[in-house]
C-alpha cells in the first residue's frame, strides 16, 4: 500500500511539473520577454536586435515579405497597408523581398520612401537564410540591395536587414556587418504567418509592447492573406498605441533615440 501511495504521489508530481513547464513555455511564447530574447539571440542570429532600449514612448513597426506582387486580382495589400499607416500617421520599416518587385508595383516602393517609411533588405526570395551557403547569402544580400534601391529612386542606402525566417549564423552576421547592415528581428511578433487571427495578433502586441519594441508583421502571403490580416491588425493596434502615448516610427529613428 505504501508503495502504491508513493507511486501515485510520484506520478502526480511529474504531472504537476510537466504542466508547470508547459504553462511556462506558453507564457514565454506569449510575452516574448527580453531576458529570454537576450539569451536566445546568439543561437538564433548573433548580434540581431529584438528590441532597442529607450525611455522614450517609441516603438518600431516592421513589415516583412512585401511588396504585394499584385497576383491577387483587385487586392493590393501593400497599398492598403500604406493607406492605413497614413491614416494613423505611423511609419514603418518595410523588409522587402526583391524578387517581388515588378513593373506593376515598382511605384509603390518609391511611394513608401516619399511617405517617410524606410526600406530594409529581406533578400531575394522567401527562404530560410540559414540554409544558404555563405557565398549565396552574400550574393543574395547584394542583389536584393541593388534591386530595392533601384526601385526606391529616393533612398540611397539600406541600413537594416532581416534574414529569411529570422535565422542566421555568426558568419552570416559578420557578412551583413561588413556590407554595412544592422540586423533586426523583433518582438512582439504575434505569429501572424501561422495563426490566422488579427484579433489574436492585436491582443498579443498590445499586451506586450513597451518602449523600444520592434513589432513584426507581414505583407503578401497566400492569396494576400498575411497582408490583409496586417491591415486588420494595424487598424486595431495603431489607435490604441496612440492612446497609450506611443509614437510608431522606423527602425532607424528608434535606433537614434535608443540608449
Amino acid at each position: 500500500m505504501a508503495n502504491f501511495r508513493f507511486f501515485v504521489r510520484y506520478r502526480l508530481q511529474i504531472a504537476a511539473l510537466t504542466t508547470g513547464l508547459f504553462v511556462a513555455v506558453l507564457l514565454i511564447l506569449w510575452v516574448q520577454p527580453r531576458w529570454a530574447l537576450d539569451r536566445l539571440t546568439p543561437f538564433i542570429c548573433p548580434g540581431a536586435k529584438f528590441y532597442l532600449p529607450t525611455d522614450q514612448p517609441l516603438v518600431a513597426l516592421t513589415i516583412d515579405d512585401g511588396p504585394d506582387d499584385q497576383e491577387n486580382g483587385d487586392v493590393n495589400t501593400t497599398q492598403n497597408i500604406l493607406r492605413t499607416l497614413a491614416e494613423h500617421d505611423a511609419k514603418a520599416t518595410f523588409f522587402l523581398i526583391s524578387s517581388r518587385i515588378t513593373p506593376q508595383n515598382r511605384a509603390l516602393i518609391s511611394h513608401m520612401v516619399s511617405e517617410g517609411h524606410e526600406l530594409g533588405n529581406h533578400l531575394t526570395v522567401d527562404e530560410p537564410s540559414i540554409n544558404l551557403s555563405l557565398t549565396d547569402f552574400k550574393a543574395a544580400l547584394q542583389l536584393a540591395e541593388q534591386e530595392i534601391l533601384t526601385a526606391s529612386e529616393n533612398q540611397t542606402s539600406l541600413a537594416w536587414m532581416r534574414p529569411g525566417s529570422g535565422r542566421c549564423n555568426s558568419d552570416m552576421a559578420q557578412i551583413a556587418q561588413q556590407q554595412g547592415y544592422k540586423i533586426a528581428l523583433g518582438a512582439p511578433w504575434p505569429y501572424d504567418t501561422s495563426l490566422p487571427s488579427s484579433g489574436f495578433a492585436a491582443q498579443q502586441i498590445l499586451a506586450n509592447v513597451q518602449p523600444g519594441s520592434i513589432i513584426v508583421l507581414h505583407d503578401h502571403g497566400p492569396d494576400g492573406a498575411w497582408g490583409t490580416r496586417t491591415v486588420q491588425t494595424l487598424n486595431q493596434v495603431l489607435p490604441q498605441l496612440e492612446q497609450k502615448g506611443y509614437r510608431v516610427v522606423t527602425l532607424t529613428e528608434l535606433y537614434r533615440e535608443s540608449s
